[in-house]
């Protein structure tokens, strides 16, 4: 679902539609996707606030940063920095876990390998500022990813995953209603029936169903496999991106790149199987 954002984003929306309008529509779509299940009555207050406070940095300040940083970077710079993402991933899961894990720290590693083979185009020289917003989204979108796998594990038994998410999206429209009032152009709105139409998919099907299968997915595999998948986004968006459009792509690079990926997580589950390490966490079971 993530891998035909890329493009959908590129050329219908970047520079047409106000970035802060498109993040408020996207979140306020998957939100109405599952109101409709939220079961108030079954999570305690602390509990709400916690998935709340979970959405809110993972899409609502994650995004504040993300695009903020297209002002300052180019296109190819701003996803290669994105890469550094499943570090992030294994150093919160360990700080978390009050832990050290030598082995998710090599695979996520791996993966940035991999990631940087198919993304490095160079960069110019003016890029520090950029590379740190750009880390401020990767790190948001880590810290939300690994908390709620950690919440997940405090969740009432018994009630499904589905009944509880519209507290994540509750939480990022904390973040996104205020920054489009405040940042926002009403001006830059869309125009065309495709531009709805795209905000429609990102909305419903990319930030309501992706979002929601991430996280439930987040919960059934252990630091270093999710770490890993976050650098996959990658080669299936430049997949996606030449087999619609007929982008100019390094096949050589790409392959490359993809096996690297590939390898890092074989590595990671045959480590995993030596160590006899449950990656399910006991909310996993919960559709």
């Amino acid at each position: 679902m993530w891998a035909f954002s890329f493009s959908l984003i590129g050329v219908y929306l970047s520079g047409q539609v106000d970035s802060y309008f498109a993040v408020m529509a996207r979140i306020l779509l998957a939100t109405a996707i599952f109101l409709p299940f939220l079961r108030p009555a079954a999570l305690r207050w602390s509990s709400r606030l916690g998935l709340m406070a979970i959405g809110s940095l993972q899409l609502g300040v994650m995004y504040l940063f993300f695009y903020q940083s297209f002002l300052l970077l180019t296109v190819p710079e701003v996803l290669l920095f994105t890469i550094f993402t499943p570090l992030y991933i294994t150093l919160v899961d360990d700080l978390l876990a009050r832990r050290f894990s030598p082995r998710y720290l090599v695979v996520a590693a791996l993966a940035v390998v991999g990631a940087a083979v198919i993304r490095y185009d160079g960069v110019t020289n003016d890029y520090w500022l950029g590379f740190l917003v750009v880390q401020g989204a990767n790190l948001s979108f880590a810290l939300g990813q690994v908390a709620y796998r950690h919440l997940a594990r405090s969740l009432p038994d018994g009630v499904a995953h589905r009944h509880l998410f519209g507290w994540f999206y509750l939480g990022a429209l904390c973040v996104a209603i205020p920054a489009f009032w405040l940042l926002g152009d009403s001006a830059k709105l869309p125009t065309t029936p495709l531009q709805w139409g795209v905000l429609g998919w990102l909305g419903l099907v990319a930030s309501g169903l992706g979002y929601f299968l991430w996280n439930k997915g987040a919960c059934r595999v252990d630091a270093g496999t999710l770490a890993i998948m976050n650098n996959a986004l990658i080669p299936a968006g430049l997949v996606v991106n030449l087999m619609i459009w007929n982008r100019d792509a390094d096949l050589a690079r790409l392959g490359i790149g993809a096996v690297i990926l590939a390898g890092s997580l074989w590595l990671n589950v045959r480590w995993a199987k030596r160590s006899g390490v449950v990656a399910a966490t006991p909310a996993a079971s919960r559709p």
